[in-house]
C-alpha cells in the first residue's frame, strides 16, 4: 500500500527568471527554524523510521555490519620532531585518537582523543598541524559535523592545551612560521544573522601570535574587491616564504602569491605580496622548495598534469621548467618528500607509484600489490622514509613504509577482518555512453555468478568537481555482497580519471554527460544480463545526489531503488546558501540567461512530474549541513512525495547532530548504513 505521507501545503511562491515563471511551492521548507518546517521533519523522521523498523532484516544487518566494522583501524604516521603520530580507531568508537610515540613499534602514547570532548562523539578533530620540531600542536574540532571549526594550541611535551583560541574558521588550513611564534589562517567575518544557511564571502587571511586573543590577530591580506576569493596558506620547509595559493570557489584554477618572510625589517603585514602567479589560467598547487627555485603540480597546457619549477630570480614563463613532463598517466597527486617527488598517478584508474629524483628522472616504479588506489602519502621533506596506504575494492587499506636508501617497500599495518574476500572478484569494464565516448566501470561480486538479469546491483556515482572515483575498500559495501549484490562503480566524466579534459566533459553545458554516462552503466548492467531494472539501485552523496535525482527524473523506469544522500537538488537556488557560490564555476547560476535553462533542463526539483511511478527513494540529509543545506533534501522530498503514484515508498531520513559527512561518528555512520542496506534490500527484493 502506498503511504500516506506528512501534509506539505504548496505555497504560491512565483520566481521570474529572465522573463519565465518558475513556481516554487515548498519555499516555506527553507525556513528552517520555523514551526512549520520542524513539525514536518519530526514527521518524515517518524515516517521513515517506522518504515525502515519494520523491514524484517534490519536488526540482523545492524548487528552484523557493527561486527564488520569493529577491527582496528590506523591512519598514516607522520613524524615531527623526535615523535611519530598517528590515528587509531580501535573499531567502534566514535572518532579516532591520535596517538604518539618515539620508536615506530614502540609503546604509542594518547596524545589527543576526541571522543573525550563530547558524550555522544558529535565533536570531531578536523585537522592538526604542527610546528615544524613538533613542539605545538594546532587542531581543529567541529561540532555536530559542522563546516565551521575551532583552533586551539597544544603543548606537545605537556599535553596541555595553551589559551590560544580561534572561532569562526571555515575552509582554512593553517601554517606555522618557522620559530613558533604564530601561525597564518584565513577566516570569514562574523554573519550578519547567525543561521545555518548564511551565505559565506570574504574570507580573509590572519596571523595569530601566540599569547594574544584573536581580536589582536593581523590582516594580512584581503580582497573586498574580490568576495568570492579564498586563501590557503604555506610556509616554506625552510621558513623563508609564506606562500598563498588563491582560490575561487571550486574551480581547479588557482593563482598563487608570496611574502618574503626573511624581510624582518618589514614585518609580516608590510612585507609585500608577490603576485607569482595571477593569470587565473590553470591548476597551480604548491610542492614545495629549494631556495628560490618554487615546484608546481600544475596542468597548464597538460591536462594529464606535469611537475614545473620556477625561478623567483627568472618566474617569467619563458624561462620555467619542466621537471615531470605530461604522460598518459593523469598525476593524482605529488609530494616531495625525502628529497625526492614521489608520484602517485593514474592509468585507466589504477594507480601507479613512482619515485623521482629532483631533476624529475625516474628512480624507481613501487611495485603495487593489486590494482587499486594509493590513500595518503606522509613523509618529511628531508625525511629517509615514505609511509603510503594502498587499497582496492577487496583490499583492506593497508599502511607500507618505503625505505629511500635500501629502496624497498614492506607493510607497515594491515588490518584483520572478518570477511573472506577469496570469494569474490572485481574486474574493470569499459561500456559507451550516449555519445559513444568509453566509460570504464569497476564491478565487485561474488565469483560464478549467473548473467541472468536476478542480480541485485547497486550502481554509485559521483561525476564532479574534478574528484577521481578510484578503487577504494568499504566495510559497509561487505554486506551488499555477502547478500549476493553486484557493486558497479563507473568513472563519470566531470571526475580527475582522465585529466582536465574528463573534468571538463561534465561540468557546466556538458553537464547532461554525466547523466548519460550513468544511464549508459546502467543499461550496460542489463543488457549484460548482471541485472534488469526492478533489480537496480542507484546511489550518490552531495555532487553524486544531484546525479541520483537527475536520472531519477529523467528515466524513473530504469531503476527499481534510489539513494540521494545530502544532494544538491534546486539548480536554481543553490547559490544562495552557505557555500553554495563556490560551486558556480561547475554548475554555471541561474542569474545567467543561458546557464538558467541547461539548470532548467535538468535540476532535479524542477523535473520532478506529477502522477508518476517513481523507484523507492530514500532521501537522506543532516540538521546541520552547512555545506549542502538540507533545503535541498526537504523540498526535493515534498515534490517527490506529492507526485508518487504506487506503493513505492519516498522516504526522507533526517539525521540530528550531523553536518555533510565529515566527522561523522562511528555510530551515526552505522546507523545510517544499516538502514540504506534495509531499504535496498526490500526495496529490490533481497531474498
Amino acid at each position: 500500500m502506498a503511504l500516506e505521507y506528512p501534509n506539505a501545503p504548496r505555497g504560491a511562491q512565483i520566481d521570474i527568471y529572465h522573463g519565465l515563471e518558475i513556481a516554487d511551492p515548498y519555499r516555506w521548507l527553507e525556513a528552517l527554524d520555523s514551526a512549520e518546517t520542524k513539525a514536518w521533519v519530526e514527521a518524515q523522521s517518524a515516517l521513515a523510521e517506522a518504515h525502515l523498523s519494520a523491514a524484517p532484516r534490519r536488526a540482523q544487518l545492524g548487528e552484523r555490519l557493527t561486527a564488520l566494522w569493529n577491527y582496528p583501524k590506523y591512519g598514516l604516521p607522520s613524524k615531527h620532531g623526535e615523535q611519530y603520530f598517528f590515528s587509531k580507531n580501535d573499531g567502534l568508537q566514535n572518532q579516532s585518537v591520535i596517538y604518539s610515540v618515539n620508536e615506530l613499534r614502540g609503546t604509542p602514547a594518547i596524545f589527543l582523543d576526541p571522543n573525550a570532548l563530547s558524550e555522544d562523539g558529535t565533536v570531531a578533530l578536523k585537522n592538526i598541524e604542527f610546528t615544524r620540531d613538533g613542539a605545538l600542536a594546532l587542531y581543529a574540532t567541529s561540532t555536530s559535523g559542522s563546516d565551521w571549526e575551532t583552533f586551539r594550541v597544544r603543548d606537545v611535551h605537556a599535553g596541555q592545551d595553551l589559551p590560544d583560541v580561534i572561532e569562526r574558521t571555515k575552509f582554512s588550513v593553517a601554517a606555522w612560521t618557522k620559530d613558533n611564534k604564530g601561525f597564518f589562517y584565513a577566516r570569514f567575518d562574523q554573519p550578519t544573522q547567525g543561521k545555518l544557511e548564511d551565505i559565506n564571502l570574504n574570507q580573509k587571511l590572519y596571523y595569530h601570535a601566540l599569547g594574544t586573543p584573536q581580536t589582536a590577530d593581523q590582516l594580512i591580506y584581503a580582497r573586498p574587491d574580490e568576495p568570492e576569493w579564498g586563501w590557503d596558506p604555506r610556509v616554506t620547509d625552510d621558513g623563508r616564504y609564506l606562500i598563498i595559493t588563491v582560490w575561487n570557489g571550486t574551480d581547479p584554477r588557482t593563482r598563487v602569491y608570496y611574502k618574503d618572510l626573511s624581510q624582518t625589517d618589514l614585518g609580516l603585514v608590510e612585507a609585500p605580496v608577490v603576485r607569482l602567479l595571477d593569470d587565473f589560467d590553470a591548476k597551480y598547487h604548491f610542492l614545495g622548495n629549494a631556495g628560490e627555485t618554487f615546484y608546481f603540480q600544475t596542468n597548464l597546457e597538460a591536462s594529464n598534469e606535469r611537475v614545473i619549477a620556477i625561478d623567483l630570480k627568472q618566474p617569467q614563463r619563458a624561462a620555467w621548467r619542466t621537471l615531470i613532463p605530461e604522460s598518459e598517466a593523469v598525476l593524482a597527486q605529488v609530494a616531495l618528500i625525502g628529497d625526492h617527488f614521489v608520484v602517485h598517478a593514474l592509468k585507466d584508474v589504477k594507480a601507479r607509484l613512482t619515485i623521482h629524483g629532483l631533476d624529475g628522472a625516474l628512480i624507481q616504479e613501487i611495485d603495487l600489490p593489486a590494482p587499486g588506489a594509493i590513500e595518503g602519502l606522509s613523509g618529511e621533506r628531508h625525511g629517509n622514509e615514505l609511509f603510503y596506504g594502498f587499497t582496492s575494492y577487496l583490499y583492506p587499506t593497508t599502511l607500507y613504509r618505503y625505505d629511500f636508501k635500501n629502496r624497498t617497500s614492506e607493510v607497515f599495518r594491515a588490518p584483520e577482518i572478518d570477511f573472506d574476500a577469496s570469494q569474490y572478484e572485481t574486474k574493470q569494464v569499459f561500456y559507451k555512453s550516449k555519445d559513444g565516448t568509453s566509460i570504464p566501470m569497476f564491478l565487485t561480486h561474488k565469483k560464478g555468478i549467473k548473467l541472468d538479469g536476478s542480480n541485485p546491483t547497486f550502481l554509485y556515482g559521483y561525476g564532479g568537481f574534478n574528484i577521481s572515483i578510484t578503487p577504494a575498500f568499504s566495510v559497509s559495501r561487505l554486506i551488499w555482497l555477502e547478500m549476493g549484490g553486484v557493486a558497479a562503480y563507473p568513472n563519470l566524466r566531470g571526475g580527475a580519471e582522465y585529466g582536465e579534459a574528463w573534468h571538463q566533459g561534465g561540468m557546466l553545458d556538458q553537464k547532461q554527460n554525466v547523466f548519460d554516462d550513468f544511464i549508459g552503466a546502467a543499461e550496460y548492467l542489463i543488457k549484460e544480463g548482471y541485472t534488469q531494472p526492478k533489480k537496480l539501485g542507484i546511489a550518490g552523496g552531495s555532487n553524486g545526489g544531484l546525479l541520483v535525482g537527475a536520472c531519477l527524473t529523467q528515466r524513473p523506469d530504469l531503476f527499481g531503488a534510489a539513494w540521494i544522500a545530502v544532494g544538491v537538488l534546486d539548480m536554481l537556488r543553490f547559490q544562495k546558501f552557505t557555500i553554495g557560490w563556490a560551486w558556480v564555476p561547475e554548475y554555471g547560476t541561474s542569474d545567467d540567461p543561458h546557464q538558467f535553462k541547461n539548470l532548467l533542463k535538468y535540476s532535479p526539483l524542477h523535473n520532478i512530474r506529477p502522477n508518476i511511478g517513481y523507484p523507492a527513494t530514500l532521501i537522506t540529509t543532516s540538521d546541520h549541513d552547512d555545506r549542502v543545506v538540507p533545503i535541498h533534501s526537504y523540498k526535493f522530498g515534498a515534490a517527490l512525495q506529492a507526485a508518487q503514484i504506487g506503493a513505492n515508498p519516498i522516504l526522507v531520513r533526517i539525521e540530528t547532530k550531523a553536518g555533510h559527512g565529515a566527522g561523522k561518528p562511528t555510530s551515526k555512520k552505522i546507523e545510517e548504513q544499516r538502514d540504506v542496506w534495509t531499504f535496498f534490500a526490500a526495496a529490490l527484493g533481497v531474498q
